[in-house]
């Protein structure tokens, strides 16, 4: 199986929000064309009106008013099919852009949470905001807003009066949503923040709900999140006020318009000015109602307009923010072979520098014990050993290739880890150790007889069928960490990283745990190991002492020790926990 690295000179091209809003054009023009025509199919029951009084009336026919009755009806179900059509294709709209966007805000996400151990999930939310609102009544009545402008027209093509009254209202209805933009949207915008934080609280109090009972901070906790929830509410609540009364302006602006055009129309009528007489009259006032329609249905939707104004720039930005993958180039799978150059390190976005220095070499098969005094470096060292972060300086090669630059779907199955804090997923004990891929019984049922998990297997109801639960929530944690360990094995990785393995093991699992060290060294599988027990260094090929980011000591085991113990370095704790490595030079190893 091969893994690759990136090609530089196969990029793809860059993915931007507005690129993919524009790639939709076409969907937009054709609902925008059904618009227009259901726009002037509305009118039809104003023609219905005028041919009733100027045709059936005068003629007494029956036939007539019912073809138009019919025609009418014929309408209406155009009208309505209309409608349909395009709501499903701003639907359809909605769908292909969250389908382009899904997968890379996954990848965002899943690269913000590498660097940062933790990311919201308010990118997700953004686009489902943005994709509903392109299916709403506020896009709908953004995209009728042109057919304003033909009403308009019609009017003055009337009546020049007519037309400046029409134009009248329709600016009175611009204003009223300037007045809401301005007057609404820094409340909104701040009440969407705080709504957003509101909940990231939340779920924070619900994943420690278990210990947050046991101490008794329940209520504590809850005022804070209330105080956190009503600074939302009445942000909102002062913003939807505003809304509220400028939406009642702007329906009674349309309202009053339809019968200030008719009054003005029969006044002009009566002066001569206006030919065509009543029948008119009545176009004139609905076609001034119509101009409005677009508008007053905008400004009803507003708050709907300023969240979906909100999350397009939220995830604009954070889309800019996050570099894309690029393309990688296959290569052979590793064999184990390790190099760390000069390495230099700190948390993701900070400037602070954990570990410095850092250069050491591994062969294929050799086993490294990482020992050293809490703070040191070590779990900055493992992850970048696993390629999980970058180096600030330096380089991380396996087999010689940039290992933090391998394309991480390919070179996940030769590769091991298992972190200090193990994470089992809802589902199969075997999806779990097969880490939810393709599932090979016999590398599951490998991997759980290498670390000596067969005697749990067996107990459990289904077996390797059975499911585990929200993190594991069936076993213990000396169960979910060997768990966490066959997962790490599963497929026979070259490369594997333990960090503290034994930290909840008891003496039947620390046992099971040298075996699995033993047989992975039989196997040429290179192993680095985080451990403060001295239990394990039996299996170690050499040590590794850091220390305040920098290497105290390296070199095969017995050479180490050995060293440590001329120098005076270990000292025996009276205090420290049987099984545990002295203490070494003022620290906990």
């Amino acid at each position: 199986m091969a893994t690759g690295i990136p090609d530089k000179s196969n990029k793809k091209q860059r993915l931007t929000l507005a690129a993919v809003l524009l790639a939709e054009k076409p969907i937009f023009r054709q609902a925008m064309g059904f618009s227009m025509v259901t726009s002037l199919l509305v009118l039809s029951p104003m023609l219905f009106m005028l041919e009733v009084y100027g045709r059936v009336v005068n003629s007494q026919s029956a036939t007539t008013l019912l073809w138009l009755l019919v025609c009418l009806l014929g309408v209406y179900v155009l009208m309505e099919v209309l409608e349909m059509l395009r709501g499903r294709l701003l639907q359809h709209a909605g769908w292909r852009i969250d389908a382009v966007l899904r997968e890379r805000l996954h990848d965002a996400v899943y690269s913000v949470s590498l660097r940062h151990d933790s990311a919201s999930i308010q990118p997700f939310n953004d686009l489902r905001t943005l994709r509903e609102f392109i299916a709403s009544p506020a896009a709908a009545a953004a995209i009728e807003a042109p057919s304003s402008l033909f009403f308009l027209l019609l009017v003055s093509l009337i009546s020049p009066w007519l037309g400046l009254v029409a134009l009248i209202g329709a600016m009175a209805q611009v204003m009223i949503g300037m007045s809401t933009e301005r007057k609404t949207m820094p409340a909104l915008t701040e009440a969407n923040q705080a709504a957003i934080e509101a909940q990231s609280y939340a779920n924070g109090v619900l994943r420690n709900a278990q210990a947050l009972s046991a101490m008794g901070m329940k209520q504590h906790i809850y005022q804070r999140w209330i105080a956190r929830q009503r600074k939302f509410l009445s942000l909102q609540a002062g913003a939807s006020d505003v809304a509220g009364n400028n939406a009642a302006t702007s329906k009674f602006i349309q309202t009053m318009q339809g019968s200030l055009i008719l009054g003005i129309s029969c006044w002009l009528a009566l002066k001569g000015m206006l030919l065509g007489g009543g029948g008119l009259m009545i176009v004139a006032s609905t076609l001034g109602g119509r101009v409005l329609t677009p508008l007053v249905q905008l400004v009803a939707h507003w708050r709907m307009v300023v969240n979906a104004r909100d999350a397009y720039r939220r995830l604009d930005h954070f889309i800019s923010m996050t570099p894309e993958t690029l393309e990688h180039m296959p290569l052979p799978a590793p064999q184990g072979r390790l190099s760390v150059e000069g390495v230099a390190a700190g948390a993701p976005g900070s400037s602070e520098l954990i570990i410095r220095g850092i250069s050491f070499a591994l062969e294929p098969g050799e086993n490294l014990m990482i020992i050293g005094p809490s703070a040191a470096g070590k779990t900055t060292l493992a992850r970048l050993l696993m390629g999980v972060w970058s180096p600030a300086s330096g380089h991380v090669r396996l087999d010689g290739a940039d290992l933090h630059a391998w394309n991480k779907e390919a070179l996940g199955p030769h590769l091991g880890y298992l972190p200090q804090t193990v994470e089992l997923f809802d589902g199969t004990l075997a999806e779990n150790i097969a880490r939810f891929g393709d599932i090979d019984m016999d590398k599951v049922r490998a991997a759980t007889e290498l670390v000596g998990l067969s005697e749990l297997v067996a107990s459990l109801p289904q077996g390797l069928s059975t499911r585990i639960g929200e993190e594991g929530a069936i076993f213990s944690g000396g169960e979910r960490q060997r768990v966490g360990l066959a997962r790490a094995m599963y497929g026979n990785p070259n490369f594997v990283l333990l960090d503290e393995p034994n930290a909840s093991l008891d003496d039947v699992g620390e046992e099971a745990l040298m075996k699995t060290l033993m047989a992975l060294k039989a196997r040429q599988c290179t192993t680095v190991v985080i451990t403060l027990r001295t239990t394990l260094l039996p299996a170690a090929d050499k040590i590794l002492l850091l220390r305040d980011g920098r290497i105290a000591s390296f070199g095969p085991r017995d050479e180490v020790l050995a060293a440590l113990r001329q120098a005076n370095m270990m000292r025996p704790s009276p205090s420290a926990p049987a099984g545990r490595i002295p203490q070494v030079a003022g620290g906990t190893a």
